[in-house]
């Protein structure tokens, strides 16, 4: 299904895509000659030509393999890794031994462990909603939203490193070099606005992940199916900006003498659907100059909004305005959005490897608003059955102490907590168990493939349908064994 004509190994010019784009001088998406792409206010008005020729718009709308009510897919990822017993995951008996040292298997990044010291949770639990479901303290927003959000317990992955834990998150390899699911929804789907990408990612400024733009890579797919990182203050895109002496006119007839060019070359190179990729990142970005800027004009928004998201209050300012941004492109037909909460160094991050209080504090402190915010204007807006969201990390921690002093958790692959809400899920479930301590899922253990086949699933794409050629094999987001999206929170 959906497998394309064209082979995907084809090269322009003998050159890699990361050489052509240095060499064209721009540092979106391959636009040729440095500078050109770019918006202001005082040209914001003027004609925009349209171009000499129709062209191939890889992102066309598709349709589904099946009817489905998720349209879009807004990824909220906390990168490092956040304890899910002292987020989601209750376990008081955690409590009870905290400080002692009892026999339990872990692995993370101080390696192999029978026995480690136990770590009793730092907040208080307690109920909410119809549902009853128990959530820390540090999560009072979120926490009433629980009878729209379906928690998932049980979860695992291949390693407890973050570099490849968060490419199986995103690729389902823990190896770089295969597309994210934001490529995937894409690639299944299209996008239906011709104006912004189909794959939009914010990072925190305080940094971006490890690994990079490997976390949204296209891989062995057409670059036109990447994620384009997007700002949510100043301009929206680097580079869009276009310089004072050129014209919208100028630029269109730039753009069209290199489009003949690329043409004639491709009708050379009929089996080389990067160029024809490549054609239409030009296109999109000129018209991204017109209608990014207005898609991440917060000004439009009310006070009431913006104070739903936390926009207001310097603690969640920041993360505020990127979920409001979601929701604006969400309603401007953004296929796939992620965003992450965390940067690029332990203490900028979910990862808390010596004071669990501390870091989890800070990070839950300036996302539970925003989130619940997101939440609730989606629903409040009729918005909230078309849009999945997604929460969690590329894994949890464990249950005990990874220094002899502390209170930090080391990496948890072995059983972790997600949670989804929209997009055709059943609010206030949980589904599956982790032990006692929460060291390890016991019951309803499921891969992250089943996450990725689930998401695929609520998108109305057939998981084990969904593939692309490439290598000489039909390639396939979940793997090539069938998997099952989670029916119980369908």
């Amino acid at each position: 299904m959906n497998r394309p004509t064209s082979n995907q190994h084809g090269s322009f010019c003998r050159r890699t895509r990361r050489e052509f784009l240095w060499e064209a001088g721009a540092g979106f998406t391959g636009v040729a000659l440095a500078g050109l792409l770019g918006i202001d206010k005082a040209r914001a008005r003027e004609p925009i030509p349209e171009p000499i020729a129709p062209y191939v718009n890889p992102l066309a709308p598709r349709k589904p393999h099946f009817p489905a009510k998720a349209k879009s897919v807004i990824f909220l990822f906390m990168y490092g890794g956040p304890s899910h017993v002292d987020t989601f995951d209750y376990k008081p008996k955690l409590a009870a031994l905290d400080g002692k040292t009892i026999a339990v298997k872990t692995f993370g990044r101080g390696g192999k462990r029978n026995e480690g010291r136990v770590v009793g949770t730092k907040w208080g639990f307690r109920q909410y909603g119809q549902c009853g479901k128990y959530v820390s303290d540090l999560f009072p927003h979120v926490g009433q939203c629980v009878d729209d959000i379906a928690f998932i317990h049980s979860l695992t992955a291949d390693s407890p490193i973050h570099g490849s834990a968060m490419l199986q998150m995103n690729t389902g390899k823990i190896l770089s070099g295969s597309p994210c699911l934001g490529s995937w929804v894409n690639y299944g789907l299209g996008s239906v606005s011709e104006n912004l990408p189909g794959f939009a990612v914010m990072l925190d400024p305080i940094g971006g992940p490890i690994s990079g733009a490997k976390n949204w890579a296209s891989g062995y797919m057409p670059a036109s199916y990447q994620g384009t990182v997007l700002r949510s203050a100043g301009d929206p895109i680097l580079d869009l900006q276009r310089p004072a002496p050129v014209s919208a006119s100028m630029q269109r007839r730039v753009l069209d003498t290199l489009r003949e060019y690329n043409t004639d070359h491709a009708a050379q190179h009929p089996d080389n659907s990067n160029l024809a990729a490549r054609i239409a990142s030009y296109e999109l970005a000129f018209n991204m100059q017109r209608h990014a800027p207005e898609a991440v004009d917060l000004t439009r928004e009310s006070e009431a909004t913006r104070e739903l998201y936390g926009i207001n209050d310097p603690r969640t300012q920041e993360f505020g305005r990127r979920c409001l941004l979601a929701r604006r492109l969400v309603e401007r037909g953004v296929r796939f959005i992620q965003l992450y909460a965390g940067g690029a160094h332990n203490d900028d991050n979910w990862d808390a490897h010596t004071d669990i209080e501390k870091n989890h504090n800070f990070h839950a402190g300036r996302t539970d608003r925003p989130i619940a915010g997101l939440i609730q204007d989606l629903k409040q807006r009729g918005m909230l059955d078309e849009t999945l969201i997604i929460w969690g990390g590329e894994f949890g921690r464990q249950p005990t102490a990874e220094y002899e002093k502390g209170t930090g958790r080391d990496h948890n692959a072995f059983g972790f907590t997600m949670w989804m809400a929209g997009g055709g899920v059943r609010g206030g479930v949980s589904f599956g168990q982790t032990d006692e301590l929460g060291a390890a899922a016991v019951e309803d253990r499921i891969h992250v493939k089943s996450l990725h086949a689930t998401v695929l699933h609520l998108m109305g794409l057939d998981p084990n349908r969904l593939s692309y050629f490439s290598g000489g094999l039909d390639q396939r987001l979940v793997g090539v064994e069938p998997i099952d999206p989670i029916h119980a929170i369908l």
